[in-house]
C-alpha cells in the first residue's frame, strides 16, 4: 500500500550545524539555491540523487535528513496477574521477572543479577601462563576440550562492558548465533579489535572537547574506512547510591567529604574518564577522594559494591542502578556503540546480530530492563 504521509526533513538543522548558508550548500551539492529553500520549507521533496548528494555534502545519512513521521503509538503491552515467588528483598516496581507456569498458576521469579553458577565453558586451560598486561598482545596456550568437536561457525566474540549485551545475546540466540562476551572496558575492547582478536568492540568513550561519543576515539585508533560503527543504545551514566541516599550525596563535589567512600573503575573505562573530567573541573585531585584507587571491573560489579555497603557511591549506568534497586543521579547521556571491522560485516552471524538490533522485541526488553533509549539502535554511524 502506498504511504501518503508527508516527508519530514531536518535539512536546515544539519546545514546550520555545518555552518553552511543555503548558497554554500547549493554550490557544494550541485543544486540551485532555490531548490535548497524549497526543500527546507517542505514544498519540494527531492529525488534520490539530490537526497544522496545533500547527505554526502553534509556527511550524514539520508535518513538523518529525511524521514517519515512516527507511526501511531503502539498498543500498550499486555499485563497479567502472577504469583510472586518469595524472595529475601521485597520486590519493587521495575524489578525484572521471569515467568513460569506451575500447574495452574503463573509464577514470577526475580532473577539474580549476579551469575551464581559455574561459568559456561568449552574447555579448561592446561598449564599456567604468565599474566600479560591487558594492553599486551594475545598469548598462546593449550586447552583440554570437554567434547571432541565444536561448531564455532555461529559464534561472535564481543568485548565490552555494557550489561545490556546479555539481552542482545538472548535475542541473537534465536537466530542460531551465540555471543561469547569478554568483559572489558571501552578502551580495552577497542584495543582488542585493533589487534584483530574480537569481532565486535562495545564502547562509550565521550570526547570531552566535542561531547561526541566514540567516533573521535575510533578515528584516532583505526585507519580511515577500516571500521564500521553501529549504534546500540543511548544510556545515562551517573551517581549510583544506596536506597534513600543516606549520606545526601548530590554531586561529584561531595566526593571530597571524608565520610564518603567511592568505588572507581579501572583506567580506560568510560566511567573513569567521566569521573576524572568532573574532578578536573572541580580542581579535586583523585588522591583526595576516598576509594579512588579501589577498582571494580564493570558497571554491575561497581554497583554491587554499593548495594553490599562496601562503598557509598560509584559512577555507573542507570541500568546498573536499576538492577540492584539503587538510587541514581544522572551526570551524562552517552551513546553506546558497536565497532566492527568492515570485512566482518559480511560474516553471517554478524549480519544476524545487526538485524537483531532493529527488532522491536529486543528494543522493548532493553528499554524495559535498563532504561535505555533504543530509538537509534542499528543505525550506522561510520
Amino acid at each position: 500500500m502506498k504511504d501518503n504521509r508527508p516527508i519530514a526533513n531536518h535539512l536546515t538543522a544539519h546545514r546550520q550545524k555545518r555552518g553552511f548558508s543555503a548558497a554554500d550548500l547549493a554550490q557544494r551539492a550541485g543544486i540551485s539555491r532555490q531548490t535548497v529553500y524549497a526543500i527546507e520549507s517542505g514544498s519540494y521533496v527531492p529525488n534520490t540523487a539530490v537526497a544522496l548528494r545533500l547527505a554526502r555534502t553534509l556527511e550524514v545519512n539520508v535518513e538523518d535528513i529525511f524521514s517519515l513521521p512516527s507511526a501511531a503509538p503502539a498498543a500498550p503491552l499486555p499485563t497479567q496477574q502472577v504469583t510472586l515467588l518469595p524472595q529475601p528483598d521485597p520486590p519493587r516496581a521495575g524489578d525484572p521477572m521471569q515467568l513460569c507456569r506451575v500447574d495452574r498458576r503463573t509464577i514470577a521469579s526475580s532473577p539474580s543479577p549476579l551469575p551464581w553458577y559455574l561459568p559456561t565453558a568449552d574447555a579448561v586451560l592446561l598449564g599456567d601462563v604468565a599474566p600479560p598486561a591487558l594492553t599486551a598482545k594475545p598469548t598462546k596456550g593449550t586447552v583440554q576440550l570437554f567434547h571432541a568437536e565444536y561448531d564455532l561457525a555461529n559464534r561472535i566474540l564481543v568485548a565490552g562492558c555494557d550489561p545490556g549485551i546479555s539481552v542482545l545475546a538472548r535475542h541473537v540466540l534465536r537466530a542460531g548465533v551465540e555471543l561469547v562476551v569478554a568483559q572489558r572496558n571501552s578502551s580495552q575492547a577497542l584495543a582488542l579489535l585493533k589487534q584483530g582478536v574480537v569481532h565486535v568492540a562495545g564502547t562509550h568513550l565521550r570526547d570531552q572537547a566535542s561531547g561526541e561519543s566514540n567516533l573521535p576515539a575510533i578515528h584516532r585508533l583505526f585507519a580511515r574506512n577500516s571500521v564500521a560503527v553501529i549504534s546500540l543504545a543511548v544510556w545515562e551514566e551517573g551517581l549510583v547510591l544506596p536506597p534513600g541516599n543516606p549520606k545526601s550525596i548530590r554531586s561529584v563535589a561531595d566526593f571530597a567529604r571524608r565520610d564518603v567512600a567511592i568505588v572507581n573503575r579501572e583506567t580506560g573505562a568510560g566511567s573513569r574518564l567521566l569521573l576524572d573530567a568532573h574532578l578536573d573541573r572541580l580542581g579535586l585531585a583523585g588522591e583526595k577522594v576516598r576509594g579512588y584507587d579501589r577498582l571494580a571491573a564493570g558497571h554491575l560489579q561497581a554497583a554491587w559494591q554499593v548495594r553490599a555497603g562496601d562503598a557509598d557511591c560509584c559512577i555507573a549506568t542507570r541500568a546498573a542502578a536499576r538492577v540492584f534497586g539503587l538510587d541514581f543521579i544522572p551526570l551524562a547521556t552517552e551513546r553506546y556503540d558497536l565497532a566492527i571491522r568492515r570485512p566482518h560485516l559480511d560474516y553471517p552471524p554478524v549480519a544476524a546480530l545487526l538485524d537483531t538490533l532493529n527488532r522491536a522485541s529486543f528494543r522493548r526488553e532493553l528499554e524495559g530492563l535498563g532504561g535505555y533509549d533504543t530509538s537509534a539502535a542499528g543505525r550506522r554511524l561510520l
